[in-house]
């Protein structure tokens, strides 16, 4: 006998009661209430990639779109965010037509998600190196084996563009491709949601002009 699926509830029937616990205190600096929250998702079993977030750009048309990338670093005086990727892809051609970007946090099973608005560029080819040679080898390799968002024809055709990198590398020390590096996200706001009962979700807003001000949400 075939295995019967279950049957998908309505959509809109699926909900969930949130806690009671609310944003707490609130500091100058949102980046301190970051770095709090980040620690929270890292030590959270449940928190599969805690430092996933969603980044939004735009392209020539004005289309937005949205991929998750993965957090490498915060500065907490600066305010802001960075990631690496390849600097032929997608996401950063859109960087280079609209600096605008948007990241979200989407930590789950805390009932948090923070949200970020700001303007990005690329970060100095020393900081690219330095975190480029951090990163495993086959990470490394797969930095130079992929043209990323260029069309595939065939997923073998990607396997020997590695296995021919690796070769070429050999057991020789790997340099950063010109083509690869990071970005820094500059906030401009940092607003922070905390689900609560009822709906009765608690948010804050920050806006960043000289300095940080916050002020809370309607949920």
């Amino acid at each position: 006998m075939g295995h019967m699926s279950e049957k998908l509830p309505p959509i809109s029937d699926l909900r969930r009661a949130y806690g009671e616990a609310g944003l707490g205190d609130l500091p100058l600096n949102p980046m301190t209430k970051f770095r709090t929250w980040m620690q929270d998702a890292a030590g959270n079993p449940y928190v599969v990639e805690p430092n996933a977030m969603v980044l939004s750009t735009t392209d020539e048309e004005g289309q937005v779109w949205s991929r998750s990338v993965l957090l490498k670093g915060i500065d907490e005086q600066m305010g802001s965010f960075t990631f690496f990727t390849n600097y032929g892809s997608n996401k950063a051609r859109h960087i280079g037509l609209d600096s605008r970007v948007s990241l979200l946090f989407p930590w789950y099973p805390l009932e948090r998600q923070v949200i970020v608005t700001g303007v990005s560029s690329r970060v100095s080819d020393a900081e690219s190196n330095e975190y480029f040679a951090s990163r495993p080898r086959g990470s490394q390799i797969g930095a130079w084996a992929s043209n990323q968002s260029q069309p595939l024809n065939n997923p073998a055709d990607l396997q020997q563009q590695f296995d021919d990198f690796s070769q070429k590398f050999a057991n020789n020390p790997i340099p950063r491709p010109p083509h690869w590096g990071g970005f820094v996200v500059s906030a401009k706001t940092i607003e922070f949601w905390q689900g609560r009962y009822s709906r009765l979700h608690d948010r804050a807003r920050y806006v960043r002009h000289e300095t940080w001000t916050w002020s809370r949400l309607q949920p």
